[in-house]
């Protein structure tokens, strides 16, 4: 596998560790026809593109991933 050439900055205010995702049990949608997969991390929960899993992934709150689903749910980020 090549190696990634994106670069990481710590970004002023972060308050998340850096997790360690290597051994995470990553899952997609029950349907499987997502390009987003989550999984549970040491009580956060981490997102990532399943087609480039190389990538950097995002890391959620559990309050901040709440208040995601919440807005996903109500519409809040519908484009049509």
């Amino acid at each position: 596998m090549a190696e990634s050439t994106t670069q990481q900055y710590p970004l002023t205010g972060w308050d998340k560790p850096q997790l360690d995702l290597s051994t995470a049990d990553w899952r997609s949608s029950s349907e499987g026809r997502g390009d987003v997969e989550i999984a549970f991390v040491e009580g956060f929960v981490a997102m990532r593109n399943s087609g480039r899993p190389e990538s950097p992934s995002l890391i959620f709150t559990p309050a901040e991933w709440g208040a995601f689903v919440h807005g996903a749910r109500e519409g809040e980020f519908d484009l049509t």
